[in-house]
């Protein structure tokens, strides 16, 4: 399979502390990877400098193209699109609104289309992306007429009307109950199954070793394992990182029974 991304030697400092340290990780067509690890394993900070919102050495490839000295904003038009922990929505605009903004590809005539016609209301990109995480129902609602789980959810959907070639997922399980988190573990693996390329954070241990094609496994900013779902829940270093923090969930992954992770998230 071809890569859609490639890490070599990706690397964070803040001051003397390695956040990230050489991390080597692949995303193939149409393959969904999941980056796992305990609380501080530097898993946010991975993603944030795949996608250039923060400073990083290594080299970081889209496509076969070398994206590492491109700000966020040029690498986001490049098609890496990401969520985030927070929910950050803008609460003056209803949800299809919101995806609106995402999904907008500015041009001359765009421009001109909207000032002298009629103001584009929907596209066929946002009226999916609501439809895939079931929020259809919700497009003319604000975002804090909404729960904290649906409001994770809208960001998802603007991440997805965005039609990116990654999707970058940063716990999009966070606040959601069991019933919902299975949901949206299906439909991100029917987007997967669509041919959408999905690099994926989450505590739901559950959630990540049965929707996932390939994991990695961070502790201390350090690559510690990375394979299919059953090789890894079996590997005894990554049993190990998780003592203290999530062993009792991991354990129950490794019996082969469905587990959801307690952790909060993590920078």
């Amino acid at each position: 399979m071809s890569a859609v991304l490639e890490t070599s030697k990706l690397s964070v400092r803040f001051g003397g502390v390695h956040a990230v340290n050489e991390v080597d990780l692949r995303v193939e067509e149409g393959q969904l990877v999941g980056l796992i690890g305990p609380n501080g394993a530097g898993k946010t900070t991975c993603i944030d400098a795949i996608t250039g919102f923060v400073r990083s050495t290594g080299e970081v490839r889209l496509d076969g193209e070398d994206v590492t000295r491109l700000s966020a904003h040029q690498r986001a038009r490049r098609g890496l699109g990401r969520t985030w922990q927070a929910s950050e929505l803008f609460d003056d605009l209803t949800v299809r609104e919101n995806l609106l903004v995402a999904a907008r590809r500015p041009s001359l005539w765009g421009v001109a289309k909207e000032l002298f016609g009629a103001p584009v209301t929907k596209t066929e990109a946002t009226e999916r992306a609501l439809e895939l995480v079931d929020l259809a129902w919700a497009g003319d609602m604000r975002p804090t007429d909404l729960s904290q789980g649906q409001r994770k959810l809208v960001g998802v959907a603007r991440a997805i009307a965005m039609q990116p070639r990654l999707l970058l997922l940063d716990e999009p399980a966070a606040g959601l109950d069991t019933h919902e988190s299975e949901d949206l573990g299906r439909r991100l693996r029917s987007l997967v199954d669509g041919g959408q390329s999905m690099l994926l954070i989450d505590h739901d241990m559950g959630l990540v070793m049965s929707i996932c094609d390939h994991i990695y496994v961070l502790e201390f900013g350090k690559l510690i394992a990375h394979g299919p779902p059953d090789v890894v829940r079996r590997d005894p270093k990554v049993i190990k990182a998780y003592l203290g923090s999530a062993a009792a969930e991991l354990a129950d992954e490794v019996d082969g029974e469905p587990a959801r992770a307690a952790d909060g998230g993590e920078r």
